[in-house]
């Protein structure tokens, strides 16, 4: 029986009737997600960053969080269930966490030192009695550095490090803790640690400012607000997630009342939308579309020609005027004048004539047409409006004589696939995969495509881009404890990223979400996240 077949059954034996819970209750916020299911719910959620947004900060805490309460700043990083932290002096592969306390678990129980060790050890230790792997694809190459965790005393905790790396306490937003109490009661009565783990999604025991009241996948989760929450209580009565992947679907969903908020509105419906009274809501944000190369032997992409011709063959305006200008043109990870943005030689801009002299330059042209195979999704977490973004960049590359083929994939397929890496039998021979990612700090934005100890299965360098001289520069980065220091070796990294084209470049995305007028308080931050706790119905 399938994981999700297996919810399904522990949802309906556990949960209230379906007349127990009133979804449009007065400050019960209904809504409708750009994914295909319910992202799980242990702890770890799947569905990309949407997972996080929806099933992973509502439910759960990290150690360390990003404050999403203001849009007039990027959201910087701040404690949540570790008060401090700092690096050993003696031993920059080990940090020192101090933890907050009065925690407790929705089921009651106690946060502490022996909760974070066991959350590490969930994902990192293969030994423990509560290994999960369907976490560790999710999680271990989210923080690939962190190796275990040492109890101190009951409030304070040590993370060790495969080698110095000033970038774990960003890693950790990504590590939720669930309760290790919860979890051993429902391994009491389960034939397997899977079993426990299946039952414990079904009824889920986090630390967040909601709690789950019912859970049906692939069609609805019921969240309530956590009364008992340590922190600054939610304002709504609840959330009710919804997963409508079709875009238009979504708007009519809104249109007709059926749900208070939608993710990544259809772009043509925005005037209808706010004709209507409906509130569109954006923000610039650490947030890329891109498409990312294989460099493995006998894709076209490992020539930087080719890769730099790609990225000059994209009008990425007239991209914005198709999305109704809800985009930010992509001519690196960041944008010029961000702190990381370094001094790149290699100007990305809409140039077809250079574009044509640098495929001519590889060897291609109209007697040696250049194919290119893309893995994409139809809809998705941060993937905007794949289907048509992706045709209009075929059509601008079609004009300087590279015919793109398409792989569209359902987005959690997608997803996975883009941790296997294009050598594994999942890329189908792909030359390139159209994942978008979160760049808000070094690790997801940087490290993670140009470290070549990152490929798969450690982490996201799909394309198994090496070059020593990008090791170094990311040693560089992980050893620079001092922000300054820091913010000065990541410029460098991505000058050098730009210069080579590791990437093609495409949006950047702004967030789009169009929501009920009835919907007040709600913040759009500069992340790729939200704070829910904030908005309400009025």
């Amino acid at each position: 029986m399938t994981l999700r077949r297996l919810l399904l059954a522990a949802a309906c034996a556990a949960l209230p009737a379906a007349g127990a819970s009133d979804a449009t209750a007065q400050g019960t916020i209904r809504i409708g997600m750009t994914a295909a299911d319910i992202p799980l719910t242990h702890g770890q959620p799947d569905q990309g960053f949407e997972g996080n947004r929806f099933t992973g900060i509502p439910l759960y805490d990290s150690l360390t969080a990003w404050d999403h309460t203001r849009g007039d700043r990027p959201a910087p990083l701040v404690p949540s269930l570790a008060t401090e932290w700092s690096v050993d002096p003696n031993d920059k592969t080990r940090w020192i966490f101090r933890l907050r306390r009065g925690v407790k678990f929705h089921d009651g129980s106690d946060f502490n030192a022996d909760a974070v060790v066991w959350n590490v050890r969930k994902v990192l230790d293969r030994d423990a009695p509560h290994f999960d792997p369907r976490q560790v694809g999710v999680t271990a190459s989210r923080m690939p550095q962190l190796r275990r965790a040492e109890k101190i005393d009951d409030h304070t905790v040590a993370l060790i490090t495969a080698q110095p790396d000033a970038l774990l306490p960003y890693n950790l937003t990504n590590l939720f803790m669930a309760s290790p109490t919860h979890w051993e009661r429902k391994r009491a009565g389960a034939a397997s640690a899977e079993a426990a783990w299946n039952a414990f999604a079904a009824d889920p025991s986090g630390t967040g400012p909601f709690r789950m009241a019912r859970f049906v996948p692939r069609e609805r989760a019921e969240l309530v607000r956590n009364d008992n929450y340590w922190g600054t209580k939610a304002k709504a009565d609840g959330l009710v997630l919804l997963p409508i992947p079709e875009a238009n679907a979504r708007t009519a969903a809104l249109l007709s009342g059926q749900v208070d908020w939608i993710e990544a509105p259809a772009p043509d419906a925005i005037p209808q939308l706010r004709a209507r009274g409906m509130v569109i809501y954006s923000n610039v944000q650490p947030h890329v579309w891109p498409w990312q190369p294989c460099f493995a032997e006998g894709s076209p992409l490992t020539d930087v020609r080719v890769r730099k011709a790609l990225n000059l063959g994209i009008d990425r305006e007239g991209l914005k005027t198709l999305l109704g200008g809800l985009m930010v043109p992509a001519v690196g990870t960041v944008q010029p004048g961000h702190p990381w943005w370094g001094s790149p030689s290699f100007q990305i801009k809409h140039d077809p004539e250079a574009a044509r002299r640098l495929l001519a330059e590889a060897g291609y042209g109209p007697q040696r047409p250049l194919t290119v195979k893309v893995q994409i999704s139809a809809s998705g977490s941060g993937q905007m409006q794949p289907l048509p973004m992706n045709e209009y960049v075929q059509a601008n590359l079609k004009e300087i004589g590279v015919n793109v083929e398409f792989d569209v994939l359902e987005w959690n397929t997608l997803f996975t696939n883009w941790r296997r890496g294009c050598k594994d039998a999942s890329a189908r021979g792909a030359h390139a995969i159209n994942v978008s990612f979160a760049a808000m700090d070094p690790f997801f934005g940087f490290i993670r495509f140009a470290d070549s100890k990152m490929a798969p299965p450690v982490s996201n360098n799909w394309g198994h881009f090496s070059d020593p001289r990008f090791d170094a520069l990311v040693a560089e980065v992980r050893n620079a404890f001092d922000p300054a220091a820091r913010d000065a070796a990541i410029a460098r990294l991505h000058t050098a990223m730009v210069d080579e084209a590791l990437f093609v470049w495409i949006a950047h995305d702004v967030g789009p979400r169009a929501m009920s007028p009835r919907v007040k308080g709600f913040v759009q931050p500069q992340s790729w996240f939200v704070d829910v706790t904030l908005p309400y119905i009025q």
